[in-house]
């Protein structure tokens, strides 16, 4: 809790700061080009490995591909690295990325039919487990999946299953280590692997 409250500081301080860049989502669409062969024209990616993007809140995706260029340019010390996306992003200037987010954000994400949700997906989105110490994730993304901009929290509603069951694992292995102040790194070490799947599923299934 001490985390979170600390973390909502930090970003509420940044965010109330008045100098704010803002993307031009019209530039954006011609910037995308590249973008679109693993996340589509209208950032509804057709292969489950990667990320939806549209409707993704913009200073998230700012964030993110800000990550994988400090990776790239750190050698993996910084950031969030990724072997092809930490390349897409180190020719990106700031305001490509401005606008690249810009254009996203206001894409429709398609959510695609999920078939057997576990009920173990929803009890432990609205409610978490509290004998294991596993917060509630409504908490931050909401009660329908779509996060919280101002805060930093991303929606998830409607995501490919398999890609949040990535990162995830991802988060829960130390594999990706970018979260603000390692709130999601404290959470998903506390999930299994049916934990992870269930999950996955009831977000993907979100609308």
């Amino acid at each position: 809790m001490k985390k979170l409250a600390l973390a909502l500081s930090v970003v509420v301080a940044a965010i109330s700061s008045p100098a704010i860049a803002e993307g031009n989502a019209e530039a954006g669409k011609t910037k995308i080009i590249v973008c679109s062969a693993c996340h589509g024209m209208d950032g509804n990616s057709m292969i489950d490995m990667y990320p939806k993007l549209a409707g993704q809140h913009a200073t998230y995706l700012q964030k993110q591909i800000h990550d994988f260029r400090s990776a790239a340019q750190s050698g993996g010390k910084d950031g969030r690295m990724d072997p092809i996306m930490s390349g897409m992003a180190m020719p990106l200037s700031d305001q490509d990325i401005l606008d690249i987010s810009a254009y996203f954000s206001t894409q429709k994400i398609q959510v695609a039919e999920v078939k057997d949700v576990p009920e173990l997906g929803a009890k432990l989105y609205k409610g978490g487990d509290v004998s294991r110490g596993i917060t509630a994730c409504m908490a931050c993304h909401g009660p329908d999946g779509k996060g919280a901009e101002s805060a930093g929290f991303p929606a998830l509603a409607g995501q490919h299953a398999n890609y949040i069951k990535l990162q995830l694992t991802k988060f829960r292995d130390a594999g990706r280590h970018n979260d603000l102040n390692g709130m999601m790194q404290d959470v998903a070490k506390k999930l299994n692997d049916s934990d992870i799947d269930a999950l996955s599923k009831y977000l993907a299934s979100l609308k």
